[in-house]
């Protein structure tokens, strides 16, 4: 049975209309503008495209809360008991006064309306600040920012310190009440966001296409795959190939460990790169920030210890206190590179200490006391106390950063510039190609792109391997081994702590997860402890140049010792070229080495496995 329209009570067709016009608002609809070509910067979006669709590239800097926005607002009349519907479309609306039905027209009554909260229609709001990235601010500029609003499920999507991709349409907002008199015609802008796109995802956030995956399973197949890896960062820069492995490792991290009382073990691995001018550490520090899907870029002078952990701020929209996160905050999850790490004052460098061990930053100013998460791995460049290294002083005093720091520290990586005649031709070869082409000379192979790398990387992290009850005594040996060498030397080169036994298993976890295995293998911890001793090979070279041995002579010292020590006359192969490659010493050298006193009859060697037998005199 069909009523005829006009025996519909008027009361119920509105209520109709108004679940009609509801259901239809709750459906949202947003429009992504066209992707083809580069998108607008902040700079270039002027008074002419007010009213259009337009796409912008900038950086996130600021995120206010998720708030309600009314979108209906719903009132009762007390007289008929009319429900009225308003449609709010702007930031402000003046509420209904008086009952526009029939009934109280007709009765000259003013019903008195209320607002009805419970069946009003809410919208989630969120405002955001997006500011013009570094490489589009021109010569002498600031950069600019734009204000951006979020409604419904596009909240939530970005968080300060993302670089983001956004099309909306760009809007002006009239000034209200005192501020209105003042401007006149002038009107503020802002951009109404219809959608959102990350340059780099989270590694949470990484969903794996099918190619990808396909293209992961070969790489991880791959024998090479660590020293690809390594190689593909940064491949103009010409050598450091420990050092590349070092922060790829950095980018992969250990699991984090939580224990049952609540006491979490980090997995972040912080490393600290120190050396002479000129030997790219800059360079270095800039490129993984590209590659990290998070990361926070930072210099020592231009950081207070404020700035790095959080400051207290008055909100301009409310006016109450907030905290503001600092670099090391917004790097949660990511990379915090701290440049001229030497130039930063005390007071601020100690900013540093509970967020590189706890992995939190506890604030208590003006009335506010709360801890905020800084998961990051701390990556910082410096140089040594007077410029270049001095091999005239010990290493403490050229490193001149506190044993509280240092100790924090997984790897501490001496860069020395050192004049060689073979390594300065190559390099400057290297150089020159590099200015020549526009790119680095050939590898062997294709480096592969950030993306992959990313891909990789995300994939890798999913796992998290454990310490199999076989190597404990492996692991304790190697470093009660550490402990007593450093004891014997009258100018230790390192601080080595119970946290140095941390970093190896977190390096060897790493190494791990790269071969995208659930158990630590022998050959991880050894790896872990060359890279140890690598980060210090520099001074060793020195050392051994100053006690007069050549390569040989100290190769057949390292394996005597080693052999006292453990009272054996038979030596593996293995085990000799793994105690000599901690000391940085190759396969090749030892091979020579071998050669040389098996003909002075000091030892015999086996014609198949090279297993050492020494000859007891």
């Amino acid at each position: 049975m069909i009523w005829p329209y006009n025996l519909i009570p008027v009361e119920i067709l509105n209520g109709l209309t108004a679940l009609l016009f509801v259901f239809v608002e709750s459906s949202e609809v947003y429009v992504k503008a066209s992707s083809k070509g580069r998108p607008f910067t902040i700079r270039e979006v002027k008074a002419s495209y007010i009213g259009q669709l337009v796409r912008i590239s900038g950086i996130v800097t600021r995120c206010s809360d998720v708030k309600p926005l009314m979108q209906v607002a719903v009132y009762t009349c007390e007289e008929c008991g009319f429900e009225i519907y308003q449609e709010v479309t702007a930031r402000v609306f003046m509420p209904l006064f008086e009952c526009p039905s029939k009934r109280c027209t007709v009765n000259k009554a003013k019903g008195n309306l209320i607002l009805q909260l419970r069946a009003s229609k809410f919208l989630k709001f969120q405002e955001a600040k997006i500011q013009e990235l570094a490489e589009h601010v021109p010569k002498g500029h600031i950069p600019r920012s734009m204000t951006v609003h979020f409604r419904g499920e596009l909240t939530r999507k970005v968080s300060p310190g993302d670089v983001v991709e956004l099309s909306g349409i760009f809007l002006p907002m009239p000034y209200t009440g005192f501020r209105a008199m003042r401007a006149g015609l002038i009107a503020d802008t802002y951009l109404e966001a219809m959608s959102v796109s990350h340059f780099k995802k989270k590694y949470e956030d990484y969903e794996l296409r099918g190619d990808e995956e396909e293209q992961i399973a070969r790489l991880a197949e791959d024998g090479d795959i660590y020293n690809k890896l390594s190689r593909s960062l940064a491949p103009e820069i010409f050598g450091h190939e420990d050092i590349k492995k070092a922060l790829l490792l950095l980018l992969v991290g250990a699991p984090h460990r939580q224990l049952k009382d609540g006491m979490k073990i980090r997995g972040d691995l912080h490393i600290c790169l120190m050396g002479d001018p000129g030997v790219a550490k800059s360079q270095l520090l800039k490129h993984i920030i590209n590659v990290a899907p998070r990361g926070v870029y930072t210099t020592g002078k231009g950081s207070s210890g404020v700035g790095l952990t959080a400051a207290v701020q008055k909100d301009p929209v409310t006016n109450e206190m907030v905290l503001e996160g600092g670099a090391l905050v917004l790097a949660d999850m990511g990379i915090c590179a701290i440049d001229e790490f030497d130039k930063m004052d005390d007071s601020d460098r100690t900013a540093i200490h509970e967020v590189m061990e706890q992995q939190t930053v506890s604030i208590a100013k003006a009335g506010i006391t709360t801890s905020l998460n800084a998961r990051t791995a701390v990556l910082a460049a410096a140089n040594p106390a007077w410029g270049r290294y001095d091999m005239r002083r010990t290493p403490a005093e050229n490193i001149n950063l506190p044993p509280a720091l240092l100790s924090r520290f997984d790897l501490l990586w001496l860069i020395l510039d050192r004049a060689d005649m073979d390594s300065d031709l190559e390099m400057a070869r290297h150089v020159v190609y590099v200015h020549q082409n526009k790119e680095s000379p050939a590898l062997g192979f294709t480096p592969l792109e950030p993306s992959v790398l990313r891909a990789y990387i995300s994939a890798a992290r999913r796992l998290s391997p454990s310490v199999p009850k076989e190597l404990e005594d492996y692991i304790a040996g190697a470093y009660s081994s550490i402990r007593q060498e450093e004891a014997k030397s009258n100018t230790p080169h390192s601080y080595t702590t119970v946290r140095t036994l941390l970093s190896i298993l977190r390096i060897s976890s790493a190494l791990a997860r790269l071969r995208f295995s659930e158990k630590v293998a022998q050959s991880d911890v050894d790896e872990a402890l060359r890279l140890m001793q690598m980060s210090k090979f520099s001074l060793y070279s020195d050392d051994r140049q100053r006690s007069g041995l050549d390569a040989i002579s100290d190769i057949y010292s390292i394996l005597r010792d080693e052999a006292a020590r453990m009272n054996r006359l038979e030596l593996s192969y293995a085990q000799a070229l793994n105690w000599i490659s901690r000391k940085g010493y190759s396969e090749a050298q030892l091979k020579e080495c071998l050669e040389e006193y098996a003909a002075l009859n000091v030892w015999q060697i086996h014609p198949d496995s090279f297993n050492i037998r020494f000859i007891d005199a």
